[in-house]
């Protein structure tokens, strides 16, 4: 037992040795921009180079844009699926595993070639990009708001609401989404993630974004690179910090929101 409970140990030292050493390690070299000396020069340079400040702003707006769109377009379709059409849950499954099918490069080319023409259009370019964004979220999103549904009791909620007289459109926006508040930050911060680092849509579709900044860094400099994947991590777990703190308590609480 002892043997056994000094193994656990070791095997968990070592994961936390083997996430945290190449961390430590980055964060070490970027704080040695000036020779002999611990700074945060690096990080200075990061924030104030306009380019960093205006690729984030698009890179986020394009997130909210997605997240919106992908919340409009998967959570309604999963609800459905899960209350009238369960039989088809398997092939709605199969249609989001699609973009792990299909490489972001052809894509990305299928986009260009058939909406090239009306690219002059700034319009018209970021909605393609947001759609593209939107297919490339699609499996953390649905199975983010797939794992919610099946978490609470759709069929009673749903029932319970309209024996209270509530129509569809309200059964969803107070009854339905309130109790996935979870799961939708969860995929929210996920399809974050995914927008922000993004790259290869980004830079074929020309557009000033984070991804493409990003890398165009990591060819010129030497100590930002560095700084700025520090920044990225403290950006990853402080959206991991606000599911925890939103999702407090929600995980064995179900409430019939908006029917009293």
């Amino acid at each position: 037992m002892r043997v056994s409970r000094l193994w656990s140990w070791f095997w968990v030292l070592l994961g936390v040795l083997y996430f945290f050493a190449p961390l430590y390690a980055t964060l070490l070299f970027s704080l040695r921009a000036q020779r002999d000396t611990l700074g945060f020069t690096a990080y200075m340079n990061v924030l104030n180079d306009p380019r960093f400040v205006s690729t984030f702003l698009f890179s986020l707006q394009m997130a909210v844009w997605t997240i919106v769109v992908g919340v409009v377009l998967v959570a309604p379709t999963v609800y459905w699926v899960h209350l009238r059409l369960p039989n088809a849950r398997p092939f709605v499954e199969m249609v989001t595993m699609m973009p792990f099918v299909v490489p972001a490069v052809v894509l990305v080319f299928g986009l260009i070639r058939t909406y090239a023409p009306f690219f002059t259009y700034t319009f018209v370019g970021r909605a393609v990009l947001v759609a593209g964004y939107v297919v490339l979220s699609l499996p953390y999103m649905y199975r983010a708001v797939d794992t919610g549904l099946r978490a609470i009791d759709v069929r009673s909620l749903t029932e319970a609401a309209q024996s209270l007289g509530a129509g569809w459109p309200t059964i969803l926006l107070r009854v339905i989404l309130p109790n996935l508040r979870v799961a939708l930050l969860s995929g929210a911060f996920l399809t974050l993630a995914i927008v922000i680092g993004e790259y290869t849509m980004a830079s074929l579709l020309a557009q000033p974004a984070f991804g493409p900044y990003m890398a165009l860094l990591g060819q010129n400099r030497a100590y930002e690179p560095a700084a700025l994947a520090i920044m990225s991590f403290a950006l990853t777990w402080s959206a991991m910090g606000l599911i925890q703190y939103f999702g407090r308590g929600r995980q064995q609480t179900v409430e019939l929101a908006g029917t009293h």
